[in-house]
């Protein structure tokens, strides 16, 4: 099954979706900041994409400048980082099987489908 880790509001997310929607092929959609990410999926998304949790992080946000920024952190720090403020994942992620992408750019998610 494909998965989608999806923000409505974020322009790079809807064209993803799109990308998805052109395949004709099943997915499902996770709205991440509704519904939340948890440790265990942060880090099977992390293990699929074969980088680093820092690789995976929105380092624009403000939450992150904030609050994360310049401290060392571990690996585990910054996962947790994540489950708590999930809108520090990049966007889209789309998972297939044991692979998975960030659709930036969206043509990326054509590698794994």
């Amino acid at each position: 099954m494909i998965t989608i880790y999806h923000n409505p509001r974020c322009r790079k997310s809807r064209e993803g979706l799109s990308v998805l929607e052109d395949s004709g092929k099943e997915f499902a959609i996770v709205k991440y900041l509704e519904e939340g990410l948890t440790k265990d999926t942060l880090e099977q998304i992390l293990e699929k994409l074969a980088i680093s949790p820092l690789d995976l992080v929105r380092k624009n946000e403000a939450i992150w400048k904030e609050k994360y920024k310049g401290r060392p952190l571990s690996e585990s720090a910054i996962i947790e980082a994540m489950v708590r403020h999930p809108k520090l994942m990049e966007r889209p992620v789309v998972v297939h099987n044991e692979k998975a992408v960030i659709g930036r750019p969206s043509s990326e998610i054509h590698s794994i489908l």
